[in-house]
């Protein structure tokens, strides 16, 4: 029997693409897909800093009250959007392999960060960016930008920045391959937390859907994702902090990197942590820690939970 699976998402067009590679996954497994767009509290305030109206939780919240009404059946988020907690009766139940997870400095005529022009006006709304491209430029002016990808790559070609900071990732689900982007290595430009994952939420209470997802589930994204989400829990931070962390497979251990830094980016904070994958949660918990003892919530607004 056919099992029919209504997908929440975004209705970005990056957000569709990955709600419909979802669907495809799903429709193999014999479910009929339907893609359900949806148009959040953060699409509607598309000229509003997030910072000064909730962060990035606004592009999930309804999308998760939506699947808490029985609405939907699954929602797919980019998981740097998602808050580390989870709602009550919702639950990630898949985790489909990790997309490159970096950052990619994009301008209009070539040149990596270092060599852009003295005073260079860079676009990104990301408090993390914002902090660790003024770390290595403090000479640059950082101006926020919004909109989608398309968006963001005109207002750069119309010349109103010299470059602009995207996701790999969401060049890479888009197939948009530019002339003039630069990758940014992950030990200097550490990237967000979840960065290039993404999470597919269903109720705790559908069990039929959950047990389709699970064949999605990619263990060692997993893990990573467990580290990452636990270091942003233990430190109490949000999309709005200038923090970071990245997790990575090395063989048998999983190694990872976490930074907090102020938001003028002259003090920054990185430490480095390595263990066993099983050990994922407690591994980012313990490097959050680690900054934390060397002062990390001197550099910026945090909120540190469940420390003893």
């Amino acid at each position: 029997m056919e099992v029919g699976i209504r997908i929440g998402t975004r209705s970005s067009p990056l957000a569709l693409v990955q709600a419909r590679a979802i669907g495809t996954e799903l429709e193999a497994h014999g479910a009929t897909v339907t893609i359900v767009p949806m148009r959040t509290a953060g699409d509607r305030l598309a000229d509003t800093l997030l910072a000064t109206v909730g962060g990035k939780g606004l592009f999930v919240r309804d999308i998760e009250t939506a699947l808490l009404r029985k609405e939907i059946d699954v929602a797919v988020h980019s998981l740097k959007d998602l808050p580390a907690e989870t709602p009550a009766g919702l639950a990630i139940v898949a985790y489909p392999p990790r997309e490159d997870p970096r950052d990619v400095l994009v301008t209009r005529s070539g040149g990596r960060l270092p060599s852009l022009p003295h005073g260079a006006v860079i676009g990104t709304s990301s408090p993390r960016r914002k902090a660790m491209v003024l770390s290595l430029r403090p000479d640059a002016v950082v101006e926020p930008i919004r909109g989608n990808v398309d968006t963001r790559l005109r207002k750069l070609d119309a010349g109103d920045f010299d470059a602009v900071i995207l996701a790999a990732a969401g060049l890479r689900r888009l197939g948009l391959t530019l002339d003039h982007a630069e990758p940014l290595d992950t030990e200097t430009f550490v990237p967000a937390v979840g960065q290039g994952i993404l999470g597919v939420e269903a109720r705790d209470d559908d069990t039929s859907t959950r047990a389709m997802l699970t064949a999605l589930d990619h263990p060692p994204t997993r893990a990573c994702a467990a580290a990452e989400r636990a270091y942003l829990a233990r430190l109490g931070a949000s999309c709005v902090t200038p923090m970071a962390a990245h997790a990575f497979i090395d063989g048998p251990t999983l190694r990872m990197i976490g930074l907090v830094a102020s938001e003028d980016g002259r003090r920054v904070l990185r430490r480095r942590a390595n263990g066993p994958l099983v050990d994922a949660v407690r591994l980012g918990t313990a490097l959050a820690d680690a900054l934390l003892a060397d002062g990390a919530a001197s550099l910026t607004a945090l909120r540190p939970v469940g420390r003893t």
